[in-house]
């Protein structure tokens, strides 16, 4: 049976960073980059260039860097936004500018204070700009949903006659119901002149839980890109989950094509995902939930004893995919002290990490120390230490020593030693609890006091010498940072991350970030 390609359209590292809390580096950002080129994504939007000069420079250097996909770049309808966008991208093998203009009459008469006819102009005149720098121009009618029909078809009309190559059409705010998408990606396959040239695409937010649901829609009525994120990140609720987008085109193709059309499929190198899902989890810091679709610990899990006698019988009769499909695996690789360096080369390699000498000699060295305190190191251990060792930021701040003392009627103490540069610190302080404690030592030791707004730990594995991996986020003047531990003992790997996320706080005062504009589909 013939098939057609369904494009992914990656905007992790746009629309996926804007999610709240979620804050990354230009180095975290690159590192995605590459991952998403190794699963298979057909283009990556690396930013919103305008926005702030990390922005820029993030974007600038995934162009450079990331080969295989198009290195996408969002701008406003304006040509200093456009101009940016173009020259972030100029390196990239593969470029698109994706431009955008709000259509709909709520988003014009109050944020865009314009009428019909100027936001016409302003979209046309766009995608001329964009289309003199490169071929490749996608332009969205921000707020389609909710814009009336004619004039949508109208604006749509005159950038394809412009020269926009693929039309995008964002249910931004995530009111829209699947038949309701499914109609409108219709009827402008139907009704706008010159659609045919172009490839329609979709880009869903889950206000109402249905971002995924309603994207399917629009693959079944003739799009042919989908917007997504990783573990579905996003503004508010979240974008369309690309894991569930690539799993349900997966099991279910032939749904998805008209009657008699050809089924449909994808890039994606479906192995891939579970490892994706867990580095955008670790670097943004924003947990996975265990019944998430796709990547959840309990995506797969059976207890039922009725679901556990059918899947011993036949894995089919309760599994409509498999846990290999999407890249776990029924058996892991456990490492030990004994285990040489070549084995652990060896399996980083195995596990997809390309490192450097540098790093795999730091990644080894803290490899050597958990197997020490741990009989067997699994491959979930091993790549917390490589995440934890190879993206650190310039450690200004250095916990060398830590004592806690906590029980049942006693006041929890802890008393630190920080390295701060040349210089040994010492602090003691008392809190409401041991990791309490060594925070507020942490913050004498410092000086510093920015404002704790979440804190978690998890087991990365299982068994009573698991490693605990403590992620923090904390705040100061409207930003947020991030912060992550590891260590067989959790009030170490909490204090590691409260330091860690000290560090970015402080690399970006130093880089001079500020906040920037968010793109808003």
């Amino acid at each position: 049976m013939s098939q057609e390609k369904v494009l992914i359209f990656d905007t992790t590292l746009r629309d996926g960073e804007q999610s709240p809390g979620a804050s990354l580096s230009v180095s975290e950002k690159l590192e995605i980059a590459r991952q998403l080129a190794v699963l298979g994504v057909d283009i990556i939007e690396a930013g919103f260039p305008i926005s702030s000069p990390a922005q820029f420079e993030a974007t600038q250097k995934v162009a450079e860097q990331v080969a295989g996909p198009v290195v996408a770049a969002l701008a406003r309808a304006n040509k200093e936004d456009i101009e940016t966008a173009g020259k972030a991208i100029a390196s990239a093998r593969k470029k698109r500018i994706h431009t955008f203009i709000a259509t709909s009459p709520i988003h014009m008469k109050y944020k865009l204070k314009k009428g019909s006819d100027e936001v016409l102009k302003m979209a046309v005149e766009a995608v001329r700009c964009a289309k003199s720098i490169t071929c490749d121009v996608e332009f969205s009618p921000e707020d389609a949903c909710r814009s009336q029909m004619p004039f949508l078809i109208e604006v749509l009309a005159a950038v394809v006659e412009a020269g926009a190559t693929t039309l995008n059409i964002p249910d931004t705010v995530g009111y829209i119901l699947p038949e309701e998408y499914g109609r409108i990606i219709a009827q402008l396959k139907s009704d706008v002149p010159g659609i045919d040239k172009c490839i329609i695409s979709t880009h869903c937010h889950n206000d109402l839980g249905l971002a995924v649901a309603n994207s399917l829609a629009g693959v079944r009525n003739g799009a042919r890109q989908v917007e997504c994120t990783i573990n579905g990140l996003g503004e508010r609720a979240g974008n369309a989950a690309l894991e569930e987008i690539v799993m349900a085109i997966h099991t279910r193709a032939d749904f998805f094509a008209p009657k008699g059309a050809p089924a449909v499929t994808t890039n994606i190198n479906t192995k891939e995902i579970c490892r994706t899902s867990q580095l955008v989890s670790q670097l943004t810091g924003f947990v996975i939930q265990p019944n998430k679709a796709i990547v959840g610990a309990n995506a797969f899990a059976h207890e039922a004893g009725v679901h556990v006698d059918g899947m011993l019988k036949e894995r089919t009769t309760y599994e409509i995919m498999t846990p290999e499909t999407v890249g776990l695996v029924g058996s892991r690789m456990v490492l030990g002290r004994h285990t040489g360096r070549h084995g652990f080369i060896d399996r980083c390699k195995q596990l997809g990490y390309k490192l450097t000498k540098q790093e795999i000699e730091h990644a080894y060295q803290r490899f050597l120390e958990i197997a020490d305190k741990k009989k067997e190191v699994f491959d979930e251990d091993i790549a917390a230490i490589i995440n934890e060792e190879i993206r650190l930021v310039e450690q200004i701040y250095q916990l060398q020593y830590l004592h806690v003392a906590s029980g049942t009627g006693t006041l929890p103490t802890a008393s630190v030693k920080i390295r701060i540069r040349d210089e040994v610190k010492q602090a003691a302080a008392c809190g409401d609890g041991p990791v309490d404690a060594a925070y507020e030592a942490i913050k004498e030791a410092t000086g510093l006091a920015p404002k704790l707004e979440s804190y978690s730990i998890k087991a990365v594995t299982g068994g009573k010498e698991a490693l605990g991996e403590a992620t923090v986020k904390i705040t100061e003047n409207g930003r947020t940072f991030i912060g992550r531990g590891i260590s067989t003992d959790i009030i170490e790997a909490s204090a590691k991350a409260y330091v860690d996320a000290i560090n970015r706080m402080v690399a970006a005062k130093k880089q001079g970030e500020e906040p920037g504009l968010k793109g808003e589909l």
